[in-house]
């Protein structure tokens, strides 16, 4: 069944899913790292009582769909609303987007970051920052804030090279 309130995309985005999120991203039964960057991106506020109300299709388009630009952001927002509203009755929370996220910055390490890092004894250099993607930066403050479960920061520097796989 074809879901009619689908944007369209002007091309198909490659679904690549962090090795850490290997144990769940099979079924999307939690947020991928992808999806949370595009909400950053689009300000968004999904709550995984919303992920959870989404079919697999939709999880999945949310995944698929693009939001760097700002038309697709735009797009993204009014898609992620509508399936919300649709799910839940009403709106998520829109959030501010910062215009200036710590992940574009490759010269400077966020101090969570590094607090987080130098918890499990591993320094993360400026050039090995700096040689991460945006998204793999996005992942590492992602798991180094207090209010996210923690289990996959070491199995993040490790997939990412940071640190040694001994």
């Amino acid at each position: 069944m074809k879901n009619n309130n689908l944007p369209s995309q002007s091309q198909p985005q490659p679904s690549n899913y962090f090795q850490f999120e290997a144990d769940f991203v099979n079924s999307l039964r939690c947020i991928p790292m992808q999806v949370r960057m595009k909400l950053d991106n689009c300000g968004v506020k999904l709550k995984l009582a919303h992920w959870n109300q989404f079919s697999q299709l939709e999880r999945q388009n949310l995944v698929d769909l693009p939001c760097t630009t700002q038309a697709e952001r735009q797009t993204y927002r009014e898609f992620l609303q509508n399936l919300i509203t649709a799910k839940t009755g009403k709106p998520a929370k829109e959030l501010a987007i910062d215009p200036h996220p710590s992940w574009l910055d490759e010269t400077k390490i966020p101090l969570e970051v590094r607090g987080k890092a130098e918890e499990f004894q591993v320094d993360i250099s400026l050039e090995q920052w700096s040689n991460l993607t945006p998204a793999r930066r996005f992942a590492l403050i992602k798991l180094s804030r207090p209010s996210h479960e923690n289990k996959n920061f070491v199995p993040a520097l490790r997939e990412f090279g940071i640190l040694s796989n001994s």
